[in-house]
Parts: C-alpha cells; sequence; structure tokens
C-alpha cells in the first residue's frame, strides 16, 4: 500500500468494518473515541472492504482495523494491517440465550469458527437442549440456517450475517455481539494503535541512527533472517535494503554468516575477513531481551577508515603547537649560494620526497628543514627534530620508533610511541643523520621503503605517512667507503639535496645577517644592539676571519656584546675585542700569512680549554656557551692534542 507518512500529532486512525447490526453498533460508539482516535465506519465485508481499505490507504495510513467473525478472518488474511476482532465472552452468550429463551425453548447458537468448548460442557451438564453450529464462509452460514429451520429452530443466537439470514428464513434471531464486547475491542484498538505509533517512533529513531553510520550493521532473528540493515551495510552487499529484509544472511552473504553465533552465543570482536574483492573489520554479538537469545548483530568497517581515523588522533594527541619557529624567509642574506639554496627548498617543499641537507655546524640546517615543512601541505601536522648523534644506540631506537609494554625491563606501562609515530602526517628532522648506528640504519631503510614501523618488542608493523628531511655535516661517500653508513640507505635520504654554505662562503650576508640576529637578541633580552659601535668594530675587525662556528657562532658573539650593552663605554681597545672574541683578535694579529691558521687553531684551542674550565669540565654546558656540538667540542681538543 502507497501509505503516507505519519505526522506524529495525528491522531491514531482506526477503521471500524462491520455489516448488518454491528455496523450499528461500531456508529454508535464511534463518537464516544473522539478524544483518544479517529475512528471510522466501513459500511462493507469481504472483497469489498479489502478494495475500500486499500482506497482509504492512500490519503492517510490506517493504524488498526477492528472487525468480527468471518469477515475479520477475512481482512487478517488479505491486508498486512493489525485486526482487533471483536470476541464474545462468555457473560454475552449468557445473556444471549437468556433472551432468547424469552421467546422460545428451541435455540440454536451459531458461532464464526471453533465452538466454545465450555459451552458446549455447559449444554451437556444442564441439558439446555440448544443446538450448537459454526460456519467460516458465507455459503456455510446459509447452509446452516437452513438446515436448522428444517430441524424446526425458532431462534437463532449468532453473529449479523447470521441473524440477517435466520430472519430471512422466518425464525426469530438474537444478535450475538454485546455493547459491551464491541467497546472492549475499540479499547483493544487504541491501545495497540499506541503502542504500535510508539514502536513506530523508535524504529524511526533507530533506522535514523543506523542511517549516519559509516559502518555496516545488519542484525538478524533466529533463524538468520535480515530484520534491520542500514545504508552502508546494503551498499557493502551491493542491494537495495528493501531487497534483503526477511532473507537469510547465508544466503545473500555466506562470508558474513551469523549462523554460529546463533548457535553459540559469544562475541567476535574485530575479525578481519574477505567480503567480495574488498577486506573488512567484522564483529558479532548476540541479541539478548529479557534473558533470552532474540537474534545476532553484524559490524562491518572499513579497516582505511579506521586507519584514517587512527592518523587523525594520533597526529592531533602529539602536534607541537608551537613547534615550527622559522620560515623560509628567516634563512636570510642575498649571496648567490643562499639565495639558490632558498629558492630549491620553496620548490622541493612542494613535494614528499625526502631531502638530505649538507652544511656544517651552525650553518641552519634545522631552520632550513623547519622553512620547508612550514611552506608543504603538511604545515599544520606535526614537526619533530631528534638529533641521531645525542643518543646512545639503544634509547635512539627506542625513541625513533617506540615500545610496547614490557619490551625490556623499565618498559613504560602501555608502552611508548616513538617519533615517527608522532610525526604521523608530518614531518621528521634526522639531524646528524652521519651518527646513526648501522643497525637502526637498516630499520630506517625499512621506514623508507615500506612506510611503517616496528616498535621494540611488537610483533605487528604501524603505518605511518612521514616526510623525512635529514642532515648531515659529514661526507656521507667517506662514511660508505669506511662501512659506516649504507650506501643504499645513502641512495633512499639522497633524493632532494640541498647544501648549506658556510658563514666564510657568504661575507657579504654579514650586515644583513648582523641587523637580523640583532633584532632576535632584542626581542629575547630587550637590548637593542643593531647601531651599537661595538658590533660595527667587530664586523671590521672580521672580515678576514672563516667563522668555523657559522651563524650560531656569529648569533653568540652579538649575545656577548649584548651582554655589556649596558656599559656606558662604547670604544672596544684590542684587550677588549681580545676578551670578546680571541679568534678574531688572533686573526687580524699582524703575523705571515702562512702561519695565520695555525695561531688562529691554538687560540681557539686556547679559547675551549679555557670555557671549559669555567664550567668546571662540563662538555654540555661548554659546548653551549661556544656554540658548537659536543661533537665538535670533543674533536676540536683531540685535534689539538695531536
Amino acid at each position: 500500500m502507497n501509505a503516507q507518512v505519519v505526522r506524529p500529532n495525528d491522531p491514531p486512525r482506526i477503521v471500524a468494518v462491520g455489516l448488518h447490526r454491528l455496523k450499528d453498533l461500531f456508529r454508535d460508539l464511534a463518537p464516544t473515541y473522539a478524544q483518544a482516535a479517529r475512528v471510522e465506519v466501513l459500511d462493507s465485508g469481504f472483497e469489498t472492504a479489502v478494495d475500500n481499505i486499500r482506497e482509504l490507504s492512500r490519503s492517510q495510513p490506517i493504524d488498526v482495523l477492528v472487525a468480527a467473525g468471518s469477515n475479520g478472518a477475512f481482512l487478517r488474511q488479505h491486508l498486512d494491517l493489525p485486526v482487533v476482532l471483536v470476541r464474545v465472552g462468555g457473560f454475552d452468550i449468557m445473556s444471549a440465550l437468556g433472551r432468547a429463551r424469552s421467546i422460545s425453548s428451541r435455540i440454536a447458537l451459531v458461532t464464526h469458527g471453533a465452538l466454545p468448548v465450555e459451552l458446549e460442557r455447559f449444554n451437556e451438564l444442564f441439558g439446555l437442549g440448544i443446538e450448537q453450529r459454526s460456519y467460516r464462509t458465507t455459503d456455510d452460514a446459509r447452509n446452516c440456517v437452513l438446515e436448522l429451520r428444517a430441524r424446526g429452530i425458532e431462534v437463532v443466537v449468532a453473529p449479523g450475517l447470521v441473524t440477517d439470514l435466520a430472519e430471512a428464513a422466518g425464525m426469530s434471531s438474537v444478535f450475538l455481539y454485546s455493547e459491551d464486547a464491541v467497546r472492549e475491542a475499540l479499547d483493544d484498538a487504541v491501545e495497540m494503535a499506541r503502542l504500535s505509533r510508539m514502536e513506530a517512533a523508535k524504529r524511526e529513531r533507530l533506522n535514523t541512527i543506523l542511517g549516519q553510520l559509516r559502518d555496516g550493521v545488519v542484525a538478524v532473528d533466529m533463524n538468520e533472517r535480515i530484520e534491520i540493515l542500514n545504508p552502508a551495510m546494503a551498499r557493502l552487499l551491493e542491494r537495495p535494503a528493501v531487497d534483503l529484509i526477511g532473507r537469510k544472511l547465508s544466503d545473500v552473504a555466506p562470508e558474513l554468516s551469523l549462523a554460529r553465533t546463533l548457535r553459540e552465543p559469544r562475541a567476535e570482536i574485530d575479525e578481519l575477513q574477505k567480503l567480495g574483492a574488498r577486506a573488512v573489520l567484522t564483529s558479532r554479538l548476540p541479541i539478548t531481551e529479557q534473558g533470552s537469545q532474540t537474534g545476532a548483530v553484524l559490524t562491518c568497517q572499513d579497516p582505511e577508515s579506521i586507519q584514517r581515523v587512527d592518523r587523525d588522533l594520533r597526529a592531533r594527541r602529539h602536534k607541537p603547537a608551537t613547534n615550527v619557529r622559522y620560515r623560509l624567509t628567516d634563512l636570510v642574506g642575498t649571496s648567490p649560494g643562499i639565495v639558490h639554496t632558498r629558492s630549491l627548498a620553496a620548490q622541493y617543499a612542494r613535494s614528499d620526497a625526502t631531502v638530505l641537507i649538507f652544511g656544517e655546524s651552525g650553518t641552519g640546517k634545522e631552520l632550513l628543514a623547519q622553512g620547508i615543512h612550514a611552506a608543504s601541505k603538511r604545515a599544520n601536522q606535526p614537526f619533530i627534530a631528534v638529533n641521531c648523534g645525542a643518543f646512545p644506540e639503544s634509547l635512539l631506537e627506542s625513541e625513533l620508533f617506540g615500545y610496547e609494554e614490557g619490551a625490556f625491563t623499565g618498559a613504560r606501562r602501555g608502552g611508548k610511541l616513538g617519533l615517527f609515530e608522532a610525526a604521523h602526517t608530518g614531518t621528521i628532522f634526522l639531524d646528524e643523520i652521519g651518527e646513526m648506528p648501522v643497525s637502526l640504519q637498516t630499520r630506517l631503510l625499512r621506514v623508507l621503503q615500506e612506510k611503517e614501523i616496528l616498535r621494540v618488542g611488537a610483533i605487528e608493523p604501524t603505518r605511518v605517512d612521514v616526510r623525512v628531511i635529514a642532515a648531515t655535516h659529514r661526507d656521507l661517500t667517506e662514511r660508505i667507503a669506511t662501512g659506516e653508513f649504507r650506501r643504499d640507505l645513502y641512495y633512499r635520504l639522497n633524493i632532494l639535496r640541498l647544501e648549506l654554505p658556510g658563514l666564510r662562503d657568504r661575507r657579504q650576508d654579514l650586515p644583513e645577517l648582523v641587523a637580523h640576529l640583532a633584532r632576535k637578541i632584542a626581542t629575547r633580552t630587550s637590548i637593542d644592539i643593531t647601531n651599537d659601535a661595538r658590533v660595527q668594530k667587530l664586523l671590521a675587525a672580521a672580515r678576514t676571519y672563516d667563522w668555523p662556528g657559522n651563524v650560531r657562532e656569529l648569533e653568540n658573539l652579538l649575545e656577548r656584546v649584548a651582554m655589556l650593552a649596558s656599559h656606558s663605554d662604547v670604544t672596544l681597545t684590542d684587550m677588549q675585542l681580545q676578551e670578546l672574541m680571541p679568534e678574531i683578535a688572533a686573526g687580524n694579529s699582524a703575523r705571515p700569512a702562512s702561519t695565520i691558521s695555525a695561531h688562529r687553531a691554538e687560540s681557539e684551542l686556547d679559547l675551549i680549554r679555557r670555557v671549559l674550565e669555567e664550567c668546571n669540565g662540563s662538555y654540555a654546558e661548554a659546548s653551549a656557551r661556544l656554540g658548537i656540538s659536543r661533537t665538535t667540542l670533543w674533536r676540536r681538543l683531540k685535534r689539538g692534542a695531536a
């Protein structure tokens, strides 16, 4: 039937179907239900009633039908609507028989369907002599009346159809249905309509909720016939939902069968299986109502969707808020080398390929890496930096790849997320890649090739989407020759290559760099040395200085000048110059050119030893004050001792 949608505030629509005297009872009682329901009386029966009801339902859905006898049984067989039957109770029968006895003692009781067993026993026990008959069709009713007249019956107690036939045959009749019986049927119809509306509202709400789910959901009864499925499941099964309701799930999709869950009511969670050509993650659960199993439910998830959600969660959870401080514009300078590097970096930012940056310590390799990240499509995702030379091998492994709970003694409960996972959807910067142990180089090569990592102690790999930017101050080809760096890893890293020139190769950038760094120092310390005469004197004195510490060394020098900026004396004697920067002072001494380099190295060594002594032998503190790495500090001390 093409029923229209019921509006929530519409009263229930009840159609009472009756002929003969039952019709009159319906019409008398219908107005008394105006507050609870809209009761319409249909004066027709059987095929005609079916056609009329279908026509009525086109304008507005019908909630419940009310009918009696053979007419009610016919409607139940031919319409997909609930039918409440007007039923006759024992009191109704006894009252009707009492009225019939006042007319004649030759009485017959005719009912639709089976005769009440209790009445037969009552009739035999008290010897009432009442003839009892039943009918199912109109022809049965007509033949029954003719047979009773032939037997001399004078009064017939029966439903409306039989009473009309009896009177047409010259007999008296008593209508079997009382007003109370009809009222009870109408009350039942109103209650049924109310419960049906509530159930429909719940079903609509459930379907709305299921319709919003991306996961496929299907529920079956104890015969594994599909009761409910959502649009996502219909799409997975590639069939309309209307074609699937009522069918056995095993017949529709044997791979998704719930037969085992119905036999053995236990949950089966997150199983990866095939559905046609695609993989789905399934969960099977029994449905239990009031302590008894009434069916089972299956959910299907797309593994790729789960991975996308996992990536988003990891990215949000570990995305640093202020981790990227630099842009490519912070790579200051107009010298040809720096302009070329900056231009290449802007082009490389548009790619996801691995970048390998070469440059001496202090040239700004991490600044360049951050600038590439900030200019890329991953700019809003994590940027994680790690110095591969700053950790022992075992610690570096767990830092990079993470570990599972119980992977080793002292492992954190719940395991630990590695830096590759923390950088998921973003960029990881591997500084001093040349210092990475060979054993970990193998694992890094797998990350670059397979895009997955294996936590320490894990057996299942984790997919990661990470762009790798590596940097080194070493000649990796030399380390390959000595077996300290894998050749295949080098080729995997050296896809996009960048080189940062040393400060001695871009002296023309010194004024611009000094102004830029002075602004940074002023922001950090509120001390402005931009126009300090000492800065200009230092620059003049450093015309031939090689700047082994590069931009980092220049910034440290300016920090020292800023610390003296509160003094009123703005002149700078040779002794003060020696104190501020012994290397520059030594570089400007009047010595033969052939001895300048050796003297500079000697002055540098003296400075390192002095600073190390001031720091009570702390390499970490001394390297921080000198603006060089601990590796470089150790190397220069070793070279000086040789």
